[in-house]
């Protein structure tokens, strides 16, 4: 990470978690209109449509030993994720989804542990153990704080929790060097067609839109999601992982619960003071997954000189 902009991470990590706190509720409308099954193929075919521009810039500037690379990028990162969140959230709330997709930077620390061999220090895997405590906290807190998980539905959201950690690792590993443009383009470029080919062909979209001029509405939904929280995301999202760790540009996930809870309160629900504390802790363990050296951090010993005054 370049010293003379350190806030960079942090506020890409902001945006990031700002546009993707909100697409739940924009992947719940979409449902409204569509099956489970044409809003993950939706979501793909969008944002590849959105990307094509990008990616025929960029044709020429991929090795061709990188393409396997973009098309496992393509498949755990998006197009199996994209289809996993709209099945689940069929039998799941919005904020359990969030809450189980928090596990996405535990996995990454587990993925890069076992398949590349990375070796974290203690404080970094304290801190993805304090994020994920804040993360549920923050689920606790919110609404009627309840718990009740359909398993068959919620283990859609791990499985995509862990592609999302496969996903990350395969690009800090093997695309380090790649502009994240192309890396983003590039992978939809590869999954983008089988997308299409399953929503014209296998489901009833076609004749579905015809028929009911309302699910206009719900396609819109749909296309905010995929070019903003999908296609633009995705770039920033992939330049994190190349200035960061990859468990720092995972920890995205500790702070949609965050967005979550201040989405419900501008709508009127409850403001609880446990609110706090539990933001707090979020941002307490991604301090700490952030932290190369404990003594160096400045943030970290400005907490320390204040707990100890």
């Amino acid at each position: 990470m370049p010293e003379r902009k350190p806030w960079l991470p942090w506020l890409i990590l902001i945006i990031l978690a700002l546009v993707w706190g909100s697409s739940f509720i924009l992947i719940k409308r979409g449902l409204e209109s569509f099956s489970p099954g044409e809003v993950g193929a939706l979501r793909v075919v969008i944002t590849w449509l959105f990307l094509v521009p990008f990616a025929a810039k960029r044709l020429k500037s991929i090795a061709l030993n990188q393409w396997r690379v973009l098309l496992a990028v393509g498949l755990v990162g998006s197009l199996i994720p994209a289809f996993l969140f709209a099945a689940a959230q069929r039998g799941i709330d919005s904020s359990l989804a969030g809450i189980l997709n928090s596990l996405t930077p535990l996995f990454t620390l587990i993925v890069s542990i076992v398949f590349f061999k990375n070796r974290p220090k203690w404080f970094n895997v304290t801190g993805v153990i304090i994020g994920l405590a804040g993360a549920i906290g923050l689920v606790s807190v919110s609404g009627t704080g309840n718990f009740t998980v359909n398993m068959g539905f919620a283990i859609l959201v791990i499985i995509a929790a862990i592609c999302y950690a496969v996903n990350v690792n395969i690009v800090k590993a093997f695309l380090q060097g790649v502009d994240p443009v192309a890396i983003t383009a590039l992978s939809f470029f590869t999954v983008g067609p089988m997308a299409a080919i399953y929503l014209f062909g296998f489901t009833p979209f076609s004749s579905g839109v015809e028929s009911n001029p309302d699910t206009w509405k719900g396609l819109g939904y749909i296309a905010i999601l995929a070019i903003a929280g999908t296609g633009l995301a995705l770039m920033l999202f992939n330049r994190l992982i190349q200035m960061s760790s990859a468990v720092f540009a995972s920890s995205v996930t500790y702070f949609i619960p965050v967005i979550a809870l201040i989405w419900g309160i501008a709508d009127g629900e409850k403001f609880r003071p446990g609110f706090l504390f539990w933001v707090m802790l979020v941002i307490t363990g991604v301090l700490l997954v952030n932290t190369s050296s404990l003594t160096n951090n400045r943030i970290v010993r400005f907490i320390a000189g204040v707990i100890k005054f």
